[in-house]
């Protein structure tokens, strides 16, 4: 398969729905410990890169990367659509002429979250969306090694991101508003590594069912 037969609306769908179906909790995490945006300023980005559907599906698979990452630059604001957009574009760059197989969308990944962590200026560990980007990226990169097939090695990656996202509860933060809290922070799940691992899992499934 070349990356030219390859949408990506069904995915922007599926984060969509996601999403969406999930508002309430996110919204909550975020007025928890965050800055109480992470949730409208997602469902921004994603309307917006819905009203470009017709565009984005006349570009090829790595175009198509480039031109979401620079949408959620202009349109999501906050940290979030920075971070997202940088990892979209990195990616998108990555993924020029290559085919789309286990390795490439490893390597691919892999890219994008190394974006977030140099522009976030984070790590694994600190409370944030790479807790759950990292070990996903990780689990990834070990499927590949050992040879997985496509859907063991994408129902691994979501099994990792569960479990990231889920070590945040314990957490201290270093980044942003929760860094401020202290203590408090603690018990709570970052919102954006709850929103990764809902994005990261919408994205396995859409892949799983049409592989």
């Amino acid at each position: 398969m070349s990356d030219s037969s390859i949408t990506v609306l069904p995915f922007i769908q599926a984060i969509k729905d996601t999403i969406n179906n999930h508002a309430d909790e996110i919204a909550h995490l975020d007025q928890a410990i965050g800055d109480g945006d992470h949730l409208i300023n997602l469902q921004r980005g994603i309307d917006a890169l819905l009203k470009n559907r017709d565009e984005l599906e006349q570009l090829d698979f790595s175009a198509a990367l480039s031109k979401i990452g620079l949408t959620l630059m202009s349109t999501m604001g906050g940290a979030s659509g920075s971070l997202f957009g940088s990892m979209f574009v990195t990616m998108g760059k990555t993924a020029k002429e290559k085919p789309v197989a286990l390795e490439s969308i490893s390597e691919i990944f892999t890219a994008g979250v190394e974006s977030i962590k140099a522009r976030g200026k984070a790590d694994i560990g600190e409370k944030t969306m790479l807790d759950t980007l990292i070990p996903a990226s990780t689990s990834l990169q070990e499927s590949m090694t050992h040879e997985a097939e496509l859907s063991i090695a994408l129902k691994g990656m979501k099994q990792a991101a569960i479990e990231g996202m889920e070590s945040t509860e314990d957490m201290l933060a270093t980044k942003g508003r929760a860094s401020f809290l202290g203590e408090r922070a603690r018990g709570h799940i970052d919102a954006g590594a709850r929103t990764s691992q809902l994005m990261l899992c919408a994205i396995a499934d859409v892949i799983i069912e049409n592989h």
